[in-house]
């Protein structure tokens, strides 16, 4: 008998139809002998359904009240669910993330999760129910609604495997596991049995969008293995769990793609200590991450520096720069969003040389410019202009035989 989390994404519940097969698939654990909590998240769809009628209305919504519009899409998933389960004749019962004390911080749309009370849950699984919880979504020290961010039932999913000491974390969603890169970019890309969590981090941060990254990292810190599996078929997903020294013989497990993000550049700026720092602290006490930082300087004193973010917060990024930039007696600033990021990402770069290589050599083969680098120890990313995005992925997919390569 085990502890089993099952999240299922919003295809997993988009109509009343799949629901139905989602109670039936829960169900089929139950009878194994486990205890299941399901985690879900609103039906497809919603969430932007929802979005768009803000946005409808203003501009710039509140973020509180955003919360609270956002935070219904899941209360209707996760009570017509329990219905389902009840109408199959298994005892359940629905819970939001306030009923069941998912407590965040008070960063609405974008909240972090802070602790969760075990208590109800575990009070309704020795009476033999399954625990439906609402993702996506809990409650801050004031009792206000919070939203966790795009992609936030992953780590609602994750959170609540680690608080209650679950022995794996099952997430359903439309893919059927973790793959080499986009099949839809490169066809023959293979599915891996199973992946480490420093390159899912990666991969995650990096554009792959099948695990939202701040589910992976909770998974890291409290060793909850990850089971990523399509809600549509019954064969297994790929693993996610620690790292093994087998990992290793593989340089490159993985290429990373994403084209939502910008390039801002603020150009001509005194080159002294604490310029970029007023920058970055601007930018962030605005609570917007920034990803890859590039400066040049000069003989005549300026500097220049280059930045992306996310496009959610380009607009935003820009204003402040622009208002930065004037405070500064910058020459210019300037906005791209026409940039795709390619990553090769693998445990086995810490012992391999020559990967930067390989990869820059690659690019070039298909005579695509570089515009930014960026490395780690297990990853080497570029940008590129965007309309070379997916090229640069199938050509890098090739250049390290991803397609032939066992995991």
């Amino acid at each position: 008998m085990a502890l089993i989390v099952q999240k299922f994404g919003g295809t997993s519940v988009g109509n009343i139809e799949r629901i139905k097969k989602v109670a039936d698939r829960i169900i089929e654990t139950k009878k194994q002998g486990h205890d299941v909590i399901v985690v879900v998240s609103a039906m497809s769809g919603e969430t932007d359904k929802l979005l768009n009628m803000a946005y409808q209305i203003t501009d710039t919504p509140d973020g509180r009240e955003l919360d609270m519009l956002l935070a219904t899409g899941e209360q209707v998933s996760i009570a017509l669910l329990a219905m389902a389960l009840q109408a199959k004749g298994q005892d359940a019962r629905s819970f939001t993330g306030q009923q069941v004390r998912i407590i965040t911080d008070s960063a609405h749309t974008k909240a972090r999760i802070r602790e969760i009370d075990s208590e109800r849950i575990f009070r309704e699984l020795n009476q033999g129910k399954v625990v439906v919880v609402a993702g996506f979504q809990g409650i801050d020290e004031n009792g206000e609604i919070t939203t966790l961010g795009r992609g936030g039932s992953d780590t609602t999913g994750v959170a609540i495997a680690a608080a209650i000491g679950a022995d794996i974390c099952e997430i359903y969603t439309d893919v059927d596991g973790v793959y080499t890169t986009d099949p839809h970019i490169v066809p023959e890309a293979r599915k891996l049995s199973r992946i480490s969590y420093d390159e899912m981090l990666e991969m995650a941060s990096l554009g792959a969008k099948v695990l939202q990254i701040r589910s992976v990292a909770f998974a890291k810190k409290y060793n909850v293995p990850i089971h990523v599996r399509s809600s549509f078929k019954k064969e297994e997903g790929t693993l996610v769990i620690q790292e093994d020294s087998s990992m290793e013989d593989i340089v490159v497990t993985g290429i990373a793609h994403t084209k939502n993000e910008v390039k801002i550049t603020i150009k001509g700026i005194p080159d002294r200590p604490g310029i970029a720092a007023k920058l970055f602290e601007a930018i962030a006490r605005d609570n917007i991450n920034v990803d890859m930082i590039i400066q040049n300087t000069s003989d005549n004193g300026l500097a220049d520096i280059s930045f992306t973010i996310s496009k959610e917060d380009g607009k935003k990024a820009l204003k402040l720069t622009e208002e930065i930039g004037k405070e500064l007696g910058a020459t210019k600033v300037l906005f791209d969003p026409n940039i795709a990021k390619v990553s090769a990402i693998g445990v086995g770069m810490r012992n391999h040389v020559g990967v930067a290589a390989k990869v820059f050599q690659a690019l070039a083969k298909e005579d695509i410019n570089i515009l930014m680098i960026s490395t780690s120890e297990i990853r080497i990313s570029c940008v590129v202009e965007a309309k070379y995005g997916e090229q640069a992925v199938r050509a890098l997919h090739d250049a390290f035989d991803l397609a032939n390569k066992k995991s």
